[in-house]
C-alpha cells in the first residue's frame, strides 16, 4: 500500500474472530446473487447508508456527523459495519483527507440512485394523498443568486410543502457537481459545451453581461465607448473559473488588448462595493443590479462590443431520472422567461433592442 495511505474499513482477518473472506462456506466471495441481496437487505440499514453518502459527498466523518446530527464515532462505527456487512474497504486516508476506494465510489453511486427512487416514491405517495411535498436540491452559479431566490419564492408559493436547497459555486464547480450528479437541477449562465453529449440544457432567460462602472466615472454617459478604451482603465475580474471572467477575457482577447486587472474577487457583491470605491471597471450580468436598479452607486456604460447577450440554462445529466418535484421546477422555470425579460426592460428601458424578443 502506497505510503501515506491508510485503509479503514476493512473486515478484520482471519485470526481475529472472522471469516476469511476467500475461504470457507460464510464467505461472500461464495454467496450466489440471490443470497448476496438477501445478505445485504437483512445486514445493511437506509441510516448507514445515509451515513455514507453524507461521508463520501462532504469527504470527512466530522462534517458527516454534524450534517446528520450525529458524533463522529458513531458515524466511523457504522462505516466500519457497513465494510463488514460488503466485506470490502469503503475509505482511505491520504494525509487528513478521505475519499472512497473503488469500492467505496461503486456503493456512492448506488447509494444516490437509491434515494433518488425514495424521494421520488415519497412525492408519489404525497401526490396520491393531495399533497405537494419533497425536497428540491438546486446547483447554481454564482450569478444566479441574484434572482434564483425569487423564483424559487414564486415555485414555493405554488407548492408549499417543498423543501428547496440552494447550493451556490463558480461555474468549474458546478460543472464538477454535474459530473457527480450531487443536485436535482442546475442554473448557468451558459451551456457545459465539452459536455454536449452528457447534459440536458433548457435556456429560461436573457442573461446580459455588461460593463460596470461607479457614478461618478468620467466615462459615465458617453455613447459607443471603444472597446481600446476600456482596457486603458483598471478591471476587477471574477476569480479562475468563473464563466463571466472567460466570457470578457474572450472579448478583449478577439481584439489584441491586454486588460490592466488591478484586482481578482469571488463574489458578484464584492466586485460591486470595489466598484463604488473606485478601484476599477468590471463585467457583470445585468441581473447583479437587480436589487440596486439603474438609480443605484453602479452605472452601466455603453461600450463597443457590449451588452454581451447569453442565456440563463437550467441543465440536468443526460437520462437522469428527475423526481416529481424537479420536472414541476424545470417546467416552471421554462415558462418564466417573459416575466424576467419584463422585469428586466422595467428598469433598463434603454436595454429593449437587446432584451426585447421582437427587436433583438
Amino acid at each position: 500500500m502506497p505510503g501515506g495511505v491508510k485503509r479503514f474499513g476493512f473486515p478484520r482477518l482471519p485470526g481475529r474472530g472472522h471469516t476469511n473472506v476467500n475461504q470457507g462456506t460464510n464467505t461472500l466471495h461464495d454467496t450466489p446473487p440471490a443470497m448476496m441481496s438477501d445478505h445485504l437487505i437483512r445486514h445493511t440499514t437506509l441510516r448507514q447508508l445515509q451515513i455514507f453518502e453524507a461521508s463520501v459527498r462532504f469527504g470527512s466523518f466530522t462534517r458527516a456527523a454534524e450534517a446528520l446530527f450525529l458524533t463522529q464515532p458513531t458515524v466511523s462505527m457504522q462505516i466500519k459495519k457497513l465494510a463488514d456487512t460488503l466485506g470490502l474497504p469503503l475509505f482511505e486516508q491520504v494525509g487528513r483527507r478521505i475519499r472512497p476506494t473503488e469500492a467505496g465510489t461503486e456503493l456512492y453511486k448506488s447509494c444516490r440512485q437509491i434515494f433518488a427512487t425514495l424521494s421520488n416514491l415519497e412525492i408519489k405517495m404525497a401526490d396520491l394523498k393531495g399533497i405537494r411535498t419533497g425536497r428540491l436540491t438546486l446547483g447554481v452559479i454564482t450569478t444566479a443568486k441574484c434572482f434564483a431566490p425569487e423564483i424559487l419564492g414564486e415555485f414555493c408559493q405554488l407548492y408549499p410543502g417543498i423543501e428547496v436547497a440552494l447550493n451556490v459555486f463558480n461555474r468549474d464547480q458546478i460543472i464538477d457537481r454535474i459530473k457527480n450528479n450531487e443536485d436535482d437541477l442546475y442554473i448557468m449562465g451558459q451551456a457545459p459545451v465539452e459536455q454536449t453529449d452528457d447534459i440536458e440544457a433548457f435556456p429560461f432567460a436573457p442573461n446580459p453581461l455588461v460593463v460596470m462602472a461607479p457614478r461618478n466615472h468620467p466615462l459615465v454617459g458617453q455613447t459607443d465607448i471603444p472597446l481600446k478604451r476600456i482596457a486603458e482603465e483598471p478591471v476587477i475580474l471574477r476569480e479562475p473559473g468563473s464563466g463571466i471572467r472567460d466570457a470578457m477575457l474572450r472579448l478583449f482577447d478577439a481584439q489584441g488588448l491586454r486588460l490592466k486587472v488591478r484586482m481578482e474577487l469571488g463574489s458578484n457583491e464584492a466586485i460591486k462595493h470595489a466598484i463604488v470605491a473606485g478601484l476599477g471597471l468590471s463585467v457583470l450580468s445585468l441581473h447583479a443590479l437587480a436589487l440596486e436598479g439603474p438609480d443605484g452607486p453602479v452605472a452601466l456604460l455603453d461600450v463597443e462590443g457590449f451588452p454581451i447577450m447569453r442565456k440563463w440554462y437550467i441543465v440536468h445529466p443526460k437520462g437522469k431520472q428527475l423526481s416529481l418535484v424537479a420536472q414541476a421546477y424545470l417546467d416552471f422555470v421554462q415558462g418564466i422567461e417573459p416575466k424576467i425579460r419584463a422585469r428586466l426592460l422595467d428598469q433598463w428601458p434603454d436595454m429593449r433592442a437587446f432584451l426585447d424578443p421582437v427587436t433583438a
